[in-house]
């Protein structure tokens, strides 16, 4: 099976969370398809410059924005100047989020970490959901694509599995909601990936790397192209009839594997 070519071209999408990871590959995946990109940070205007020369390499246009995404002024900021930039958007993918397994973050405490999760990766989720949708359904088609988590509804031990499992269930459900209330005119659909190599991912220990490999049927690390590829699925016209739905990337996950 060939992958479509441009089937993107000549729409507008929006990456939150752009400048590495999941989001950096997204908004390369996106471009490959031959979307123009928003491409949003919090802080990270090198690595936001970085991506946008890479971007324009692929010959789309792009527009950096920064915005601190926990708070609500700055939320409708994004929305407003995306939108301004082409009087329209087709795509958003919400993927910004809290990153409290790395740096300084990881040494919080379980109250402050489920608090800003809570801010950016729900609240945020769904307030800008709320405002790009409203205006993509004047427009007459969209499609808003959320970030859930692929353990959010089996759940898993520890702090940060009832943390994730209680900010992630929040969007997926969340999603399911948006959906139904965006519907006709915007699909809404929702990416959750497992096991993903990212930057913990990769410093992680071996008892860690063990279990991520143990967890999945293909036994392997997912990579953010995985998660990246999947998007570009749920954004194109080869999902036309797909809405309200959570799609696991997680290679399968292989239930009854010892949870630490």
């Amino acid at each position: 099976m060939t992958t479509p070519t441009h089937e993107l071209a000549g729409q507008t999408a929006v990456v939150t969370g752009a400048s590495s990871g999941i989001g950096r590959a997204t908004a390369l995946e996106l471009a490959s398809a031959g979307a123009d990109l928003i491409i949003h940070a919090r802080r990270s205007q090198s690595a936001l410059d970085t991506l946008a020369a890479e971007l324009r390499g692929r010959g789309v246009q792009v527009k950096a924005l920064l915005a601190d995404l926990g708070d609500p002024a700055e939320q409708d900021r994004l929305v407003a100047e995306a939108w301004a930039w082409r009087g329209r958007v087709d795509v958003w993918v919400n993927n910004a989020g809290v990153d409290v397994l790395t740096g300084e973050a990881a040494r919080w405490s379980f109250e402050q970490k489920i608090a800003s999760l809570w801010q950016v990766d729900v609240v945020a989720t769904l307030r800008l959901s709320r405002d790009i949708g409203g205006r993509m359904s004047s427009q007459g088609h969209g499609v808003i694509i959320n970030t859930g988590w692929d353990q959010a509804e089996q759940g898993m031990t520890g702090d940060s599995g009832q943390i994730f499992a209680a900010v992630k269930g929040a969007v997926m459900a969340a999603t399911r909601s948006l959906a139904q209330a965006l519907a006709p005119q915007v699909r809404v659909n929702c990416v959750a990936p497992g096991w993903i190599q990212t930057e913990w991912g990769h410093g992680a220990s071996s008892d860690w790397q063990n279990r991520a490999r143990k967890e999945c049927l293909l036994e392997r690390w997912g990579q953010p192209d995985d998660v990246a590829r999947a998007t570009r699925f749920l954004a194109s016209p080869a999902a036309a009839f797909i809405t309200g739905q959570t799609l696991n990337v997680n290679g399968g996950f292989r239930f009854g594997s010892p949870q630490q």
